[in-house]
């Protein structure tokens, strides 16, 4: 994608291009992730640009003809509805509403949550509702917003793992927006580094967290970041 977006006294300026990869959009607090994201999904249209998707030009497409998958903050979860209706809820084709539910139930491991409701479930079990949600349409893309920012430590390096796994399951490119550093070198094969609605760095996740940029490495807070992420990679 090319292109900018002014949302009140903020303004987006992208150009940003990806492959099939899993790719972290790293910034702080007020960078413009979460607006990127919603540009992309069509929730805000663009003011000038163009985002091209899987070869298509889909700017001026609503959002539920892009085949993009989106993971909200919240999840988004209809409170009212069961899981099994909550993840169908995409799906036009009725005959075949079922088996897609309970295939992709299966391949997370929700099958026997499908008669519950939101409110009964745990923060890992909420994320993986709304990650079958956004899989189930089959998307030529998954948009991620903070998809970890609701759960404690011991939950998050579990879903880490599952979001591994659904990256290389179903080989649907991945943008994941977040602040934290960890989620960045444990998930992504590319960084992003987005401050004040500008893309100020791109490429392969360990030559960006090695080689940083001095306004990157001041960002990242970390006094010596070869050596900690030496250690990690």
């Amino acid at each position: 994608m090319k292109a900018e977006k002014k949302f009140r006294n903020f303004k987006l300026n992208v150009n940003f291009s990806m492959d099939n990869c899993y790719c972290v959009v790293l910034g702080p607090t007020g960078a413009g992730k979460s607006l990127l994201l919603e540009t992309i999904a069509g929730i805000l249209k663009p003011d000038k640009g163009k985002i091209v998707i899987d070869g298509e030009d889909v700017t001026k497409l609503p959002p539920e003809k892009r085949k993009i998958g989106f993971v909200p903050q919240d999840y988004a979860l209809f409170p009212h509805m069961n899981v099994y209706k909550n993840i169908a809820y995409g799906i036009k084709d009725k005959e075949e509403k079922r088996k897609k539910v309970e295939e992709i139930a299966e391949k997370l491991g929700i099958f026997n949550l499908l008669d519950r409701k939101p409110a009964t479930l745990s923060g890992g079990e909420k994320q993986r509702v709304a990650l079958a949600r956004a899989l189930v349409i089959q998307p030529k893309l998954i948009l991620l917003d903070e998809p970890l920012s609701a759960v404690d430590l011991r939950t998050k390096e579990k879903l880490m793992n599952e979001l591994k796994f659904v990256h290389s399951e179903f080989k649907i490119p991945v943008i994941h927006v977040t602040h934290s550093l960890i989620e960045a070198v444990m998930l992504a094969d590319e960084i992003a580094i987005m401050m004040d609605g500008k893309i100020v760095e791109k490429g392969e996740a360990k030559k960006i967290l090695l080689s940083p940029s001095k306004d990157v490495a001041d960002f990242l807070a970390v006094s010596n970041l070869f050596k900690k992420l030496n250690e990690i990679l």
